[in-house]
């Protein structure tokens, strides 16, 4: 009778938590609707989207950081990113609506300051680039997509509908309304439209490729 008293408080104390994470989370449920089209319904997305788990983790620590508790925020972001392979520093600030996509290994320091609508997916990574001290992490801005792999480092900023392709390694400011390709990253305008945040990744426009493109013309044109 014991066990069965302690399955029963057990299911209604799980079925209270995810109802309460659907509630506070409902602008990152929506936006993992809105991106992902693999999302099917509600109980998929409570249950196993580790991007969802992180930012669970993630506030929870945050908020006990922000009222001065030592140790603890940070051990259980590092539970967090046990669990979902996904770290977010409890020192970091992120907005409503991140969208992290399966997010294996995507990395997000201490002092990255990330917008609303942002879109990360695996392997991205928000870091320093040395020991420094103060602001030393990326501030990006809001309607932003980070491509797989991505690395941003320092303390630089992203504008806002800015779109960085899949393995960019950026270290400078980028502009508002901008796409960031290559190694290091290279930036290419996109005449102040807003980006959609989309799963495409192979159609992103690289400079320098176009340029060799160009030239490859021209010396074909030249030796005619």
């Amino acid at each position: 009778m014991v066990i069965i008293n302690m399955a029963i408080i057990l299911a209604v104390a799980f079925v209270i938590f995810w109802t309460a994470v659907a509630v506070i989370f409902k602008r990152e449920v929506k936006a993992i609707f809105a991106s992902d089209p693999a999302a099917s319904n509600l109980p998929e997305v409570l249950l196993t989207y580790s991007g969802l788990h992180a930012l669970v983790f993630y506030r929870i620590a945050h908020v006990l950081r922000g009222v001065g508790i030592p140790f603890f925020p940070r051990w259980l972001s590092q539970m967090g990113k046990f669990f979902t392979g996904i770290e977010i520093h409890p020192g970091a600030a992120i907005g409503r609506e991140l969208f992290i996509d399966h997010g294996m290994g995507v990395v997000i320091g201490e002092t990255a300051i990330i917008g609303d609508n942002v879109t990360l997916y695996q392997g991205v990574t928000l870091g320093g680039t040395g020991k420094e001290k103060g602001k030393r992490h990326p501030t990006v801005g809001n309607n932003v997509v980070i491509g797989t792999g991505a690395k941003v480092l320092g303390n630089i900023t992203i504008g806002d509908n800015s779109y960085i392709g899949a393995n960019a390694v950026v270290i400078k400011d980028v502009p508002p309304n901008s796409t960031v390709v290559g190694v290091p990253g290279r930036i290419t305008k996109q005449d102040g439209k807003k980006i959609d945040i989309s799963l495409d990744h192979i159609h992103v426009l690289d400079p320098l490729l176009q340029e060799m493109e160009e030239l490859k013309e021209r010396i074909k044109r030249l030796e005619k």
